[in-house]
Order: structure tokens, then C-alpha cells, then sequence
């Protein structure tokens, strides 16, 4: 059983997200709340462990609440605005849910809930707060949104406050600093390659000598080229060398 909060400023929703939930009995519904203060209140008084977050409230909203709370409880977002995905993707929220919540939409988010129970207990990577390999972001591609995993990864590029993410659907971005995505990847998947660049290890196709002396080339599955930095170069041909 999982104690659950919902926080929404509207009734109607609240109404409708509790409906939805009678349908899964592992969630074990402890109260609801119209904003943050309330939230809060309740937060402390009955200690959830799940928390649906509606992000458009007043006052304070669904991501600066979310930011706020102690890292075992576990959140997932409900809102009508999909822009808000590119911010959920750095709190590490459970799922991203879209107005109208659609039932079968909801039961694959209490599925994923039951599925990273195992990881978080049995993987060293997840005391560091690392987001699980099936973690999903929603990314824009032209006019369609995608639920992507991060396995489906293969690169992360900066581009000014933004990132460029390559996946196989394409390039979409998001709205988030390098560093703020690297505290958030593990690091046995990904690897830092310079100040703009992070992908996925088993993206790499092979290495080459770089322009700059001591530099590296990295060229991917997909025929990118990336440019390694000296500083990271001999580390790089550390993970490649093992044995």
C-alpha cells in the first residue's frame, strides 16, 4: 500500500484523479489538498509516500512544492500544460501525467511504481538519486510529443541555458543546464565528454585521435562525431580497457 496525497487547486480534478484511483487498490488515499500551505500541513501530519502534484497553482507551485520535499517521496505530476515536462525531467518526478488523465495512462505510471520498488533497493546507483534507465521524458518533435526513455538516449549537447538530446526519433530539447542533467544520469551509462557534451557509452561506435593534441574523437553508432577533451580523453580509454 502506497499513502497518497493529491494536491490540486481545482476540486473537479481532485474529484476526477480520486475516481481514477479506486481502481488501483495499492494506493491508500490519506487526504487531498487545494495549494502548497495545506500540502504541507498534510505532509507532515500523515507522511505520505506518494504525492500526486498538479504544477499550476497558486502561490507556490506543483514544482517548487516538489522541489521541497524529502527525497522518499515518491511524486507524480498532473497537469494540462506539457511545456512543465522539460522542469519535471531535474526532479526526478515518478511520471508526467496530461489532463485529462486517461485510465490506461494512469495504470502504466502505478505499474512503473511497482517496477522501480526492486531497482531502488537493490541497485547502489539509486542512493545517488540517479534516474532508473526506464525513466521516461517527454520531449517535442515538430508537432508530436514522445515519451522517451532515457536508454533510448544517445547524447546530450549544451546549447546556451538549453540542451540538444539525439535520440532515434530525432533532435527535441530541454530546458535544463548540462550539469544539472549530468547530477542526474548514471554514470555507468553516461559519460561527460567535454563541457558540451554527455552520451551514451554504448552510443560509441569506436575512438579516434582528436585535432587537438591528446584529444579524442568519439564517433557514434549513428555517425556523429564528438569531440572528447584532453581532460577526459584518458579516462575514456580507461573504460575501454578493462581487461
Amino acid at each position: 500500500m502506497l499513502r497518497t496525497l493529491i494536491v490540486d487547486d481545482e476540486r473537479l480534478a481532485r474529484s476526477e484523479l480520486k475516481r481514477l484511483l479506486k481502481a488501483h487498490p495499492e494506493c491508500q488515499l490519506i487526504g487531498e489538498a487545494a495549494n502548497a500551505k495545506e500540502a504541507l500541513k498534510l505532509l507532515a501530519q500523515e507522511e505520505p509516500e506518494l504525492v500526486f502534484l498538479d504544477i499550476q497553482m497558486p502561490e507556490v507551485t506543483g514544482l517548487e512544492l516538489a522541489a521541497s520535499l524529502p527525497p522518499q517521496i515518491r511524486f507524480v505530476f498532473c497537469t494540462a500544460y506539457d511545456s512543465y515536462a522539460l522542469d519535471a525531467f531535474g526532479l526526478n518526478a515518478v511520471d508526467y501525467l496530461l489532463k485529462p488523465i486517461a485510465p490506461a495512462r494512469l495504470a502504466h505510471t502505478m505499474q512503473r511504481l511497482q517496477a522501480d520498488k526492486q531497482p531502488e533497493a537493490s541497485n547502489p546507483a539509486s542512493n545517488q538519486h540517479y534516474l532508473p534507465e526506464q525513466h521516461g521524458i517527454l520531449l517535442k518533435f515538430g508537432d508530436i510529443n514522445r515519451i522517451v526513455r532515457l536508454h533510448e538516449i544517445i547524447r546530450f549537447e549544451s546549447i546556451g541555458n538549453h540542451a540538444a538530446v539525439y535520440t532515434p526519433h530525432g533532435k527535441s530539447f530541454l530546458h535544463s543546464s548540462l550539469a544539472r542533467i549530468e547530477q542526474k544520469l548514471n554514470p555507468e551509462y553516461f559519460f561527460k565528454v567535454s563541457r558540451s557534451d554527455i552520451v551514451r557509452i554504448d552510443a560509441i561506435a569506436h575512438i579516434e585521435p582528436g585535432i587537438a593534441a591528446g584529444s579524442l574523437l568519439a564517433v557514434l553508432n549513428d555517425g556523429q562525431q564528438i569531440e572528447v577533451s584532453r581532460r577526459q580523453a584518458q579516462q575514456l580509454k580507461q573504460w575501454f580497457s578493462a581487461f
